[in-house]
Order: C-alpha cells, then sequence, then structure tokens
C-alpha cells in the first residue's frame, strides 16, 4: 500500500474520452433518394431537370386521369334525356292573292266597313268614330234576348205578355211600332219578329222589361255584352236606338254581327222580307226588302234618325268552292237626301254596290299543293326532317289579301323517331272560322340523333 498521488504508487484510472483520440461525432443520414441513390451506386449524377422533361412528368401523370373523364362524360351524356323535338315553319310564312287589291266601290259620305267572317277586312272607309245607330242598335237588344233566353231549331220560346205601356207606344206616329195591345201574348220569337222587320220600338222596350226588372238594368246588359265582344267604341243609352246617344263604330257593329249571325233563329227572322203574325192586323215587311230580294243577300237590320242619317247592317253570302262564306258590313251615315226615308234608301243603295263587288272579289286559291316541304322537325341536336303537306290546301280570300301560314304539332306528341310517311302534325292559313288545314307528314325516315351528337351537345 500507498497512497494515492504519492510519487512511485500505481497511475490512477483516466476517462476513455481524455485517452482515446478525439473523434467528430455525427447524427446518422436520412436515406438518399431514389434517384440520387441510383446515382450514387452508378456513381452518375441524377438527370437535370428541364421544362420537357417536367411537361413529360406532367403528362403522365394527368393523361389517365383525362381519359377517365371524358369517358365518364361521354357516358353521362349518352344517357342524358333527349331534348323535345320541335316542329318548324320552312315554307313562306305569308301568301298574298295576285290580282293588285281589290277596291270596293265605297260610297263618299258617311263611313263604313267590309269583313269576310273567319278571314279578315276586305276594307273600310270613312272616319271610324262612334256616331248614332238608330234602329241597328236592335241587333244588340236581339243578341242579349237570344243570350238570356236561347231558342233553336223550331222553338218558338216562352210567351210574353203585352202591357199597357207597350200598347200606348203603339200609337206613337213619328216612331216606327209594333202595333200590339194590353193582354196580346205572343212567344219570344214573334217578339224578335217585331222587333227586327218592322222594327217595333215599342217591341224592344217590351222585351227589356220581360227581360230585366227595368229598361235600364236592359240598357246595363247591353254594354256588357259589347264590351264582351270588345266593342270598345260602343254605347247604348236605350233599347230601340231611338236616342242619339246610342252611338258606335262600324268595326265594332261588326264584330256584333259576326256574333248575332251564328244564331239561327236570329237568321230566319232577320233574312224574311215579308211574314204574317197571328194578331197582328196586316202583314209585317223589311225595311230592307229591295236588297233582301238578291242573290244571297241576308238583312240585319236598317236604322234611321235625322241624327243618324240612314244606316243598314248587313251580311251577303258568297259561294266559294261549294262553300258559303258569310260577308258582314256596314253602311252608316247617309245623308245626301231630302226626307229621311230617302235616306234609308240611300244607305240600302249604297251598300248594295259594295255588297255586289264584295260577292264577285271573294274567291279562293291553292296556296300550299299535296308534297310541298312546308317545315322541318327539329330534334333539338342539330338534325332535321323535312315535312310535306299529304293534300292541297286552298285558302278563301281576295286580291291583294296577305294570309298567314302556321304549322304546329295538330295536338301530337312529336316522336324521336318515326318512319316516312307518318303524320307529325298539320299546316294551316288563316284563322277563326275561316281557318283551312292540312296534315303533314315525314319526307323520310325520322331517327333519333347519334352518338355523336348526343355526347357533343351543349347546355
Amino acid at each position: 500500500g500507498s497512497s494515492p498521488g504519492r510519487p512511485g504508487s500505481a497511475p490512477a484510472l483516466t476517462p476513455a474520452s481524455l485517452t482515446e483520440a478525439e473523434r467528430t461525432k455525427q447524427q446518422p443520414m436520412p436515406p438518399l433518394p431514389p434517384l440520387d441513390l441510383l446515382a450514387e451506386l452508378t456513381n452518375t449524377p441524377p438527370p437535370r431537370q428541364t421544362p420537357v422533361r417536367t411537361v413529360v412528368r406532367r403528362v403522365k401523370i394527368w393523361t389517365p386521369l383525362a381519359v377517365l373523364l371524358l369517358i365518364v362524360f361521354a357516358v353521362v351524356q349518352a344517357v342524358r334525356p333527349l331534348p323535345e323535338p320541335s316542329l318548324e315553319l320552312s315554307a313562306e310564312p305569308t301568301f298574298t292573292f295576285k290580282g293588285g287589291q281589290l277596291s270596293l266601290p265605297w260610297p263618299d259620305e258617311g263611313q263604313g266597313a267590309v269583313e269576310v267572317e273567319g278571314v279578315g277586312s276586305i276594307g273600310e272607309y270613312g272616319a271610324q268614330k262612334p256616331a248614332p245607330l238608330a234602329s241597328v242598335a236592335k241587333t244588340m237588344t236581339a243578341y242579349v234576348i237570344l243570350r238570356d233566353h236561347p231558342i233553336k231549331g223550331e222553338e218558338t220560346g216562352p210567351k210574353i205578355t203585352v202591357d199597357q205601356q207597350a200598347e200606348d207606344e203603339s200609337k206613337i206616329e213619328e216612331e216606327s211600332t209594333a202595333q200590339i195591345s194590353k193582354g196580346q201574348q205572343f212567344t219570344e220569337e214573334q217578339m224578335l219578329q217585331l222587333l227586327m222587320i218592322p222594327s217595333g220600338n215599342n217591341a224592344a222596350r217590351l222585351l227589356a222589361r220581360w227581360d230585366a226588372k227595368t229598361e235600364a238594368e236592359f240598357v246595363k246588359k247591353m254594354n256588357d255584352a259589347a264590351k264582351d265582344l270588345g266593342m270598345t267604341d260602343t254605347t247604348y243609352t236605350d233599347p230601340s236606338g231611338l236616342k242619339s246617344t246610342t252611338v258606335s263604330t262600324p268595326k265594332d257593329q261588326l264584330k256584333l254581327a259576326k256574333a248575332v249571325m251564328q244564331n239561327d233563329v236570329f237568321r230566319d227572322i232577320v233574312n224574311t222580307t215579308i211574314t204574317t203574325i197571328p194578331g197582328i192586323d196586316r202583314q209585317i215587311r223589311n225595311n230592307n226588302d229591295k236588297a233582301l230580294l238578291l242573290e244571297g243577300v241576308g238583312g240585319i237590320k236598317t236604322g234611321s234618325s235625322t241624327p243618324a242619317g240612314g244606316n243598314l247592317l248587313w251580311s251577303a253570302n258568297a259561294l266559294v268552292d261549294g262553300q258559303i262564306r258569310r260577308i258582314v258590313g256596314i253602311t252608316m251615315g247617309a245623308q245626301k237626301a231630302a226626307i229621311l226615308n230617302d235616306k234609308l234608301e240611300l244607305a240600302i243603295d249604297y251598300s248594295i254596290k259594295v255588297i255586289q263587288a264584295a260577292q264577285a272579289g271573294v274567291t279562293s286559291t291553292t296556296v300550299v299543293k299535296k308534297g310541298d316541304v312546308v317545315g322541318h322537325v327539329d330534334d333539338g341536336l342539330g338534325g332535321r326532317t323535312a315535312v310535306v303537306a299529304t293534300k292541297d290546301l286552298k285558302a278563301v280570300g281576295w286580291a291583294g289579301l296577305k294570309v298567314e301560314i302556321a304549322i304546329n304539332d295538330g295536338g301530337k306528341v312529336l316522336p324521336h323517331s318515326a318512319s316516312a310517311g307518318d303524320i307529325v302534325g298539320q299546316v294551316s292559313i288563316g284563322s277563326g272560322t275561316g281557318k283551312v288545314s292540312a296534315p303533314v307528314a315525314l319526307q323520310q325516315d325520322l331517327a333519333e340523333p347519334g352518338f355523336g351528337a348526343k355526347i357533343t351537345r351543349l347546355g
């Protein structure tokens, strides 16, 4: 035992860190990226990034995704519901009758208008402003009575009893009246005859009281009916037309004429020149008998008063292709005569000239021929299949008239595919009661849109 630290004693133990050679301590390196590792293993540096290599790498990544999206898009487009097909007109939308312009011999005074029912206006003249109607107003009285108490065919309607007022008014010399007495009974049809043929003012007022509680209430009905018919420039202030405040225009009266002439009982009454009614002493004569004796002319109503002059609302027939076409017209304000009765005769003479020219001028022509391509079915994806008229289509008109041509599905549901010759709609000319139509058929097979059209559609 020697003590530590003493000279000659054994050396003390020293930590290895002090005796070992100094070394730098480092954390383990992370693994090299594959390309760097490959480069290290092959002792070649990684390829240098270039724009081309970047693009190539992106293409490789995105191409499969893009292809997948395109496949999904194509499948979705292919199974989407097809748009509804539509029928479109390819022919000219209008047709004008040859021969210039039909000119009617209009009077050089007053105002008037002429129209072919269901076709259109042949023309008009004068101011076209509201003017007194005189007894032409009775047309509306008859219209309201027949609307509220309809009769047709052989029916004569209920009995109407004459009151004291109607008898008293039959004795007024300055008015046109029906010679009826208190207590007499007449059917509705007979009362309408007394209203329209001899133009009885007292018959008009009696009918008004029979239909409504008072004449004033009936006049309101007349104005309401005028409004319903679109007679915007008409005012009725009495059921007979005696008052000069009962006014209308030619165009408005033609609206009424077209409506009331649909009634067969009314037509029979106004087309009567002379008749007898049990209980009336003498025959009753139509003031318009001069015109009524002409071929195809049907009277509607005469009217005359000092403020109105001579008026005539008339109808006439034109025979076109074996079918009767009704013409309606009115002459208002004939004043170039000394006495009132002559003014009415003047209105009738004016009307006859216009009637005969209109009857001669109304004709027909073939507008569409069988087999003409008039339109096409549009499948909504760019496909069009022509359609043709299946028969000739004749339109009624007169020189210079322009008519509209239209095409529609005729209530059919348009198919996505069909065979040539299948009916898919109709082509028509005109409107209203004058409208004429012909079926249209496919000129060739109608095929459903192809795959290409389906996948390239937009919207």
